[in-house]
């Protein structure tokens, strides 16, 4: 599987970590950045991850700031993305049975590397549950999303 990913200055460090860690499963990972701790815009980063996931570039997006709120707001603005933040084992999971989120965000300031590496772990390895009413639910998200949308 290959995953995008993506952080702010607040995140690099965690990211760099987890890179390597999703590496060691098997799966490839696409590093957008940023890669230092000087001040840079979280939406930028956001946006370069959804926007591989939602053309299928990546099949899976993980953000890292701070605190994982600016960058699920950002991510959440793009239309196809379904992220979610989490900071438990039981959320990871529940996320991609329930929620089918194709994008994970995190907080480096929030959990710690190991607490980090199981949640990927288990969001990666867990699969949609795809019954009728979870995938119901989705749709009326996916509604929501339609009816807001700007169209040029």
């Amino acid at each position: 599987m290959k995953i995008a990913m993506g952080a702010d200055h607040a995140g690099f460090r965690l990211k760099d970590e987890l890179k390597s860690y999703i590496e060691s499963l098997g799966h490839t990972v696409a590093d957008l950045g940023c890669n230092c701790a000087d001040s840079v815009d979280y939406p930028d980063y956001a946006l370069a991850v959804c926007d591989q996931v939602v053309s299928g570039e990546a099949d899976k997006g993980i953000l890292i700031c701070g605190t994982g709120i600016g960058m699920t707001i950002a991510a959440n603005k793009v239309p196809g993305i379904r992220c979610a933040l989490v900071s438990d084992l039981f959320s990871a999971k529940a996320t991609r049975e329930h929620n089918d989120t194709n994008v994970l965000s995190l907080g480096e300031r929030v959990i710690g590397p190991g607490v980090a590496q199981e949640i990927v772990k288990i969001w990666l390895e867990t699969e949609f549950s795809n019954g009728e009413r979870h995938r119901n639910r989705i749709n009326k998200v996916k509604a929501l999303e339609d009816k807001y949308a700007i169209h040029p």
